[in-house]
């Protein structure tokens, strides 16, 4: 079959928002991605793409998908995930999974976060000549983005996955992305001894003991604006937030436990160890002092903070297609994780990020056809010789 038998951009806009693909934290909210890795494959299939699907070896029922076009080595790698947030459906004037025209935008859960960039994938292959494709050409549909991150975690699986070329559609309003943040959710739970409130000698009391590591927290949090600020970023230093704090039963009791929950975004620069060794130094007196007295537990495996370098080939050549200067942003991709695979990676793709996780998220239809003569000047300069 050939490239004509694509459904037209609208339909595969349309199909790929009436799939749910949720991924959440909370079991009821959460759903397999399954379908919209089908649908992809089909129509992937239909362009001339073999196409691989693995489900997560840590997580059943969520999938990864590759597919390949072109033989040789190296090449562009275009990659997005197939699932969204959770929606209050309160807050919505639309109903989340029906495509919905109205003034100028395309409503729908996940129109720009990130289904669609799936089907401006498609409409830009099905409008290049496949007889003078030179480089090979690769799409990646990644799970659980929202969440774990656990697919792009499990990308190695895909044998021989080398491309030169990586950009990530996350939505930048074509606006390429050289750097991010990471992202740290961490849950310091400090054990004490409860016992009667008018014998302080009776019990070691946790909301005390957290007292000293919030203080240390806090001198830590001016280092980082000192020791790693870096002007790129609209937010220059790393951040941290202490976002929840919980402890003790009663005011007459001493408290036996608290716990604190903390969100650190690091810099590039910052590594994941370095930050772990920080938040174990600020912890290290009490836990000398009383020993198995203190926890470090991650809500979610951490994501490291991601750079390109800014005059690497890649950044170079999205900044004279997009014709917009490449930025460093506070939110956090799949990117360094598939930086990992060795090739150059940026962030770019349609609708804008503070469209994303928002009710009633659209696409400006107004943008639609810019971003697909941007995703085509892309391919056609590393994968086509004319």
């Amino acid at each position: 079959m050939t490239a004509q038998a694509l459904p037209s951009f609208f339909s595969m806009y349309q199909q790929l928002i009436a799939l749910p693909s949720i991924s959440a934290t909370v079991p009821k909210w959460d759903t397999s991605n399954k379908k919209v890795i089908d649908l992809l494959a089909e129509w992937l299939e239909l362009l001339g793409f073999e196409c691989e699907i693995n489900e997560l070896e840590s997580q059943q029922g969520k999938y990864n998908l590759l597919a390949r076009r072109g033989a040789g080595s190296g090449g562009l790698l275009l990659s997005g995930h197939t699932d969204t947030v959770p929606y209050d459906a309160s807050r919505w004037h639309f109903d989340p999974f029906t495509l919905t025209e109205k003034d100028n935008r395309w409503y729908g859960l996940g129109s720009i976060d990130m289904k669609g960039f799936f089907a401006f994938v498609m409409q830009a292959l099905s409008e290049l000549d496949i007889s003078q494709q030179s480089k090979p050409i690769m799409v990646l549909a990644t799970a659980d983005e929202e969440t774990t991150m656990n697919g792009a975690r499990e990308v190695s699986r895909f044998s021989n996955l080398k491309p030169d070329y990586c950009v990530i559609g996350e939505p930048t309003d074509m606006r390429p992305v050289y750097a991010h943040k990471g992202h740290m959710s961490e849950v310091i739970r400090i054990t004490g001894r409860s016992g009667h409130s008018s014998d302080p000698a009776l019990g070691i009391n946790a909301i005390e003991l957290m007292h000293e590591v919030i203080s240390s927290l806090m001198k830590l949090k001016e280092e980082f604006k000192h020791k790693y600020s870096n002007s790129s970023f609209t937010v220059p230093q790393p951040t941290m937030n202490f976002g929840h704090i919980h402890g003790g039963d009663n005011a007459n009791r001493i408290c036996g436990c608290c716990e604190l929950h903390l969100d650190v975004r690091p810099l590039p620069g910052l590594s994941v160890d370095e930050l772990y060794a920080h938040l174990h130094k600020a912890t290290e007196s009490i836990q000398t002092r009383y020993p198995g007295s203190i926890e470090l537990i991650s809500l979610h495996h951490p994501i490291p903070a991601f750079e390109q370098t800014h005059n690497s080939a890649l950044v170079q050549l999205a900044e004279k297609v997009s014709q917009s200067q490449a930025r460093a942003v506070n939110y956090c991709t799949e990117a360094p994780f598939l930086q990992e695979l060795g090739c150059e990676t940026l962030v770019m793709g349609p609708g804008s990020i503070k469209q994303a996780h928002q009710p009633d998220e659209y696409l400006l239809t107004e943008t639609i056809e810019p971003t697909q003569e941007k995703l085509k000047k892309l391919l056609k300069s590393y994968c086509f010789s004319n």
